[in-house]
């Protein structure tokens, strides 16, 4: 591993296969400072106690209405290490107390457990008839057949996005979380943004029964949500809501087709999908760390002294692999009590959308295997390609055989 004093890159080879640097970080340098592929320099907490706490701690800030000197402080010459403008940035999980309390209580009760139930027969429905679609053909690409639709479709009648817009939004959803260049980012965001101020007009006019426009009544109610606050907000919800369960699910069925044993173990004892879900989110959740934190005074984490004035990145997928926590974690184990992991994170900054995001995992992993009790990969494990973001871990493509 390179020096104590040499920051680790977050490049190609560590998008394609993170967790080989994360087990030599755990070993030797749990807290480590690293370049990100724009050329910003963050500190990474790898191991799980210490990521746990720092998931938590209030004195690792979010706002980044007030991290302008360190991007340009921490970025390589020339770079932009921020990835969208306030058009898109002024939401919950770039915030602190009080306006994370303000902002996350507007669509919490959107998101509970009882709400989501209610979600249920609709999930079961997109399922079943994308199921169906698929049902007549030799071979398919499960991302873009079935592990894409489902949660695309579920967040934007949730909100109440157009059909029409789907595949669009996809497009844009997909460069702007990407390690990609900052200039086609920032054209991404600046295109989303753009619609999501045509939508909210849109439904300023003509209200419906959906969230969106349920905030906008907030918005319009006066009781403190920005417009920015209301277009960050639909962003935020919009990409969360369906980019984390693309990848639950097509990350899941990855793991048990590698694993012949594991999936013979679920086919032979259904009652084990919803723990099973816990363990796809652990084993290889859908989110590689949670977005960028920084420091306003000196930090200790895990006995590494961080100054004021650093980025620090908390690793989930790190975390969620470390043996102290997880036994053998490196091994798929549907039987494994998976709970406790950090897949949606912790703390204030909990994901929400956590409920849904199981639920769709299991309705969806749990009818495909039911359907399809030949499904095998068709393709070399060694040819997969992993998406060009380090905040996601998630799968370009997943060609698969259905019978």
């Amino acid at each position: 591993m390179a020096g104590a004093t040499t920051p680790v890159r977050l490049d190609e080879d560590f998008i394609q296969d993170p967790y080989s640097l994360y087990r030599r970080l755990r070993a030797d340098a749990p807290v480590h400072e690293a370049v990100m592929p724009r050329g910003l320099t963050v500190w990474v907490v790898s191991r799980y106690a210490d990521a746990r706490e720092a998931l938590a701690n209030p004195m690792l800030h979010k706002d980044m209405r007030h991290a302008k000197d360190l991007f340009e402080r921490h970025s390589a010459a020339g770079a932009d290490g921020r990835l969208f403008d306030q058009d898109l940035a002024s939401h919950m999980l770039n915030s602190d107390p009080p306006d994370h309390t303000r902002l996350r209580t507007l669509v919490a009760k959107a998101f509970t457990m009882r709400r989501v139930e209610l979600l249920r027969p609709r999930v079961e429905e997109i399922t079943e008839e994308l199921l169906a679609d698929l049902a007549g053909r030799d071979r398919a690409d499960l991302v873009d057949a079935f592990a894409f639709p489902l949660p695309v479709t579920v967040i934007s009648e949730l909100l109440g996005v157009p059909p029409a817009n789907r595949d669009e939004f996809r497009d844009w959803s997909t460069t702007m979380l990407s390690a990609g260049e900052a200039e086609s980012v920032a054209a991404a965001g600046q295109e989303m943004a753009a619609y999501l101020h045509q939508l909210i007009a849109a439904k300023r006019a003509d209200p419906a029964d959906d969230m969106l426009s349920a905030l906008i009544h907030v918005r319009d109610g006066g009781d403190g949500l920005t417009e920015a606050e209301l277009v960050s907000m639909a962003f935020l919800l919009l990409i969360a809501g369906h980019e984390t369960t693309v990848n639950l699910i097509a990350n899941g069925v990855l793991a048990l087709l590698r694993d012949p044993a594991q999936l013979a173990a679920l086919r032979a004892d259904p009652a084990l999908l919803p723990g099973a879900v816990e363990e796809f989110l652990r084993y290889d959740g859908p989110v590689n760390h949670a977005t960028l934190r920084y420091t306003t005074e000196p930090v200790e984490i895990g006995g590494t002294r961080i100054p004021a004035g650093e980025f620090v990145l908390v690793s989930l997928s790190s975390a969620n692999r470390d043996d102290d926590r997880f036994t053998g974690a490196d091994r798929l184990d549907v039987t494994r009590a998976a709970g406790g992991h950090l897949a949606f994170g912790h703390g204030i900054h909990f994901c929400l959308g956590a409920p849904l995001a199981r639920l769709e995992g299991q309705i969806a992993i749990g009818g495909l295997l039911a359907r399809f009790p030949d499904l095998a990969l068709d393709i070399d494990p060694a040819e997969l390609r992993w998406r060009n973001t380090t905040l996601l871990r998630g799968l370009e493509s997943l060609p698969v055989r259905l019978g």
